[in-house]
């Protein structure tokens, strides 16, 4: 029997249209779920479709709330026997933030798979229908059950914690960084070759149940000359704050005095900038400015987990203890 994969669509690229060939100045939009499945040859071989339109937004429209409606669909529907796995198509510029809020929440085994296009529908070799059509071959695979929430795009698969988005115009857009990628699909074919053992989806601690609201965390980015003051403005306004630094995430003397003051009041993680490496303890900064270093995170991605921490704890001891073990 052919595996039953609901398609939950929020919008994005793979879903605009504009000048026929062109690949810029398009319109978000302009095709529903049902019509992205039709457009796709074949794509009804590899499993029984349905398809939900649950939001139709660009990605960088996408908020908080989104993030807990979606959640709660996949909740209900994962309940239901007869559905075997989701595919989420979604815009590519705050993909992998979705991805990694949904691996941290989402209470199921079955697939969750997310994907999305870098060239709209009406482009001249348009990606947006090979990377759904992997993506559904994906969540399709008697492999996929427990693995998380992963990302496809153009023939790989990456882990929901690692995946982020790294060209901002080429169809090959995002990596796992220094973490590679899950596997690879060659047409309806899933290869497996890597998996995280950071903690995920079921075996997390964190729960939706109870959530109406999610905390507020704020990111500020560090660069010379950087006013102290955005730090004040921005913790009088979240209830957590991650600094993107410099180098292995550091900032100025003149920072460092403002930020032990803040994180007196609320929670400050230490992530970095630079694309790839670690953050690692500085008894110099994280002892006097009271700060929680985010290890391998990316500042979008430390957000994300600052957020689900600060649904269960404000302690810095125990926030440090969730960066090192997510």
């Amino acid at each position: 029997m052919k595996k039953r994969i609901v398609i939950l669509a929020t919008g994005g690229t793979i879903s605009a249209g504009g000048e026929k060939g062109a690949t810029t100045g398009y319109t978000g939009g302009k095709f529903d779920v049902n019509a992205l499945i039709s457009g796709i040859p074949n794509i009804g071989r590899l499993a029984e479709l349905s398809g939900e339109q649950v939001l139709n937004v660009s990605s960088a429209d996408i908020t908080p709330d989104d993030w807990l409606l979606l959640a709660d669909r996949i909740h209900t529907l994962a309940e239901r026997d007869e559905i075997d796995g989701f595919v989420i198509t979604h815009g590519t510029d705050t993909l992998d933030e979705t991805a990694y809020f949904l691996n941290l929440f989402v209470k199921t085994k079955k697939p969750v798979v997310i994907t999305g296009a870098m060239r709209p529908a009406t482009a001249t070799s348009a990606d947006g229908p090979l990377n759904l059509y992997q993506a559904v071959a994906l969540a399709a695979s008697s492999n996929s059950a427990g693995k998380g929430v992963m990302a496809v795009f153009a023939d790989a698969v990456y882990g929901g914690r690692d995946v982020q988005k790294i060209n901002n115009f080429r169809a090959d857009a995002f990596s796992g960084r220094d973490f590679g990628c899950m596997g690879y699909i060659r047409n309806d074919n899933v290869y497996f070759i890597n998996e995280s053992i950071k903690r995920h989806t079921t075996d997390t601690e964190f729960d939706l149940s109870s959530v109406k609201c999610l905390p507020k965390v704020a990111v500020a980015y560090f660069h010379v000359g950087a006013d102290p003051g955005i730090l004040e403005y921005l913790s009088d306004r979240a209830d957590g704050l991650v600094i993107a630094g410099a180098g292995g995430s550091v900032f100025s003397r003149e920072w460092l005095e403002t930020v032990s003051r803040i994180s007196k009041k609320i929670p400050v993680v230490r992530s970095t900038r630079v694309a790839s490496g670690i953050t690692v303890y500085d008894a110099a900064v994280d002892q006097k400015g009271g700060t929680i270093y985010s290890v391998t995170l990316p500042p979008q991605k430390s957000k994300i987990l600052l957020m689900a921490a600060l649904t269960k704890t404000r302690s810095r001891e125990e926030i440090q203890r969730i960066f090192e073990e997510y």
